[in-house]
């Protein structure tokens, strides 16, 4: 007897769960009939390729801003996460809204696959492939960020409202520098972070990403240039209403310029 209860109780589940999924179909099926006037102006306007056209503008990703215009090796590594996160995304939602048309257009097609297989496959199989990949990619982006056996040159950066003092650790005869500071191209730097006041966050994004300065702590934060130019960064912690007005900028050189500017040798 318990074992045909169990029986019972197991069906009833799996109805239940495919009459869910039958009313979400539904509901779905009728939000696309209601909203089908409005794709049909849609079309209708990008007919002639205009309103395509237009939508281009919000594909830019470049500017001395962008994180997606690198300079430097740790920030290409970091654009190259986005964008496996963006392809991952953009195959994930593929694939539901293949399934939703497919559900849409032939109802009866879905219905035939047991629940399990869409608990096993939807709910598990998929996400941990998709999540597998991203945290390993992840992991090997911030083993190369840490840049081990490296020895760089250390820069002393202190925030406060609203600039930031910059000192070359190795030259201590140098006098600090207001908002801004000069690296050698090609050889790897460390910034040691950290603040007088409240917590700033350091990010220059063509070059690293962003790391947090805090009163009475020292963060480390290692990056490379590429090719010689100035790049900008920014406050990326909301630390007042000066916050806005409180950037700085990274000018790489050539070595030998750098050892002109610090009036000795790396």
């Amino acid at each position: 007897m318990p074992g045909k209860g169990h029986d019972r109780f197991r069906r009833l589940g799996g109805d239940l769960c495919q009459d869910g999924i039958v009313l979400v179909l539904r509901v779905a099926g009728g939000i696309v009939h209601r909203l089908s006037p409005l794709w049909r102006l849609v079309r209708t306007a990008g007919r002639s390729g205009r309103f395509l056209l237009a939508t281009f503008p919000l594909t830019a990703c470049g500017g001395p801003l962008s994180s997606l215009a690198p300079g430097g090796r740790v920030a290409g590594d970091i654009a190259f996460l986005w964008w496996a996160m963006l392809a991952a995304s953009g195959l994930a939602f593929a694939i539901v809204m293949g399934f939703f048309l497919v559900a849409l257009l032939r109802p009866g097609r879905l219905g035939q696959i047991p629940v399990g297989r869409w608990l096993l496959w939807g709910g598990f199989v998929l996400p941990l492939a998709v999540l597998t990949l991203l945290v390993s990619i992840g992991f090997w982006v911030g083993e190369r960020a840490i840049m081990r056996g490296a020895e760089p040159l250390v820069i002393e950066a202190e925030a406060r409202q609203w600039s930031w003092t910059f000192r070359y650790a190795d030259h201590p005869d140098l006098p600090p520098e207001e908002n801004g500071i000069a690296i050698p191209v090609g050889q790897p730097v460390e910034f040691r972070l950290t603040s007088a006041d409240v917590i700033h966050s350091f990010w220059v994004p063509r070059l690293a990403g962003k790391l947090d300065a805090i009163p009475g702590h020292v963060n480390r934060l290692r990056l490379i240039a590429d090719d010689a130019g100035e790049f900008g960064g920014v406050c990326a912690e909301y630390c007042g209403p000066g916050h806005a007005i409180m950037p700085f900028f990274i000018r790489a050189v050539p070595v030998a310029e750098f050892e002109r500017l610090t009036g000795g040798s790396e």
